[in-house]
């Protein structure tokens, strides 16, 4: 006959042990950061002259500005990109778009001369660009603590 077992005692454990490696050197990890989705640039206003009233900047306004730009760069496929306006301010903007279409965007607004009201011209410049928001945002607040 077999004994019966009690389930509510540990497992057996072995009397004998590994021995622990030596190691003088530290061990070291490694770290992938994943591709992200998206990247985001932050674009600065231009004025032609300081003595001209400014237009204030608005989401709307701003979507006509780029999608202007990417239209007349890339035709229907650049109005196509999707953008993301995550803030308007009077002197800087913040946008978000697809990782592949960055290098795009920042050459259309690059080379776009402008819009024209009648009264003033808009001019906009990419000031950063790229794939971490968080390091963007740092650079900005870096010039503004050094000056340059």
């Amino acid at each position: 006959m077999t004994e019966a077992m009690d389930l509510d005692s540990p497992p057996p454990t072995s009397t004998t042990s590994l021995p622990k490696p030596k190691t003088s050197k530290p061990l070291l990890t490694t770290l992938t950061l994943p591709t992200p989705p998206f990247s985001y640039a932050n674009l600065t206003r231009l004025t032609p002259s300081p003595s001209t009233t400014q237009q204030q900047l608005d989401p709307l306004l701003l979507k006509s500005y780029l999608t202007s730009a990417l239209s007349q760069f890339l035709g229907q496929t650049g109005a196509a990109i999707p953008i993301d306006i995550l803030q308007v301010g009077p002197a800087s903007s913040w946008v978000r778009l697809p990782r592949p279409d960055l290098a795009a965007f920042t050459a259309a607004i690059a080379s776009f001369s402008g819009l024209n009201n009648g009264k003033e011209k808009l001019v906009l410049r990419v000031e950063a660009a790229g794939d971490f928001l968080g390091a963007l945002v740092d650079r900005g607040e870096e010039r503004e603590i050094w000056g340059k």
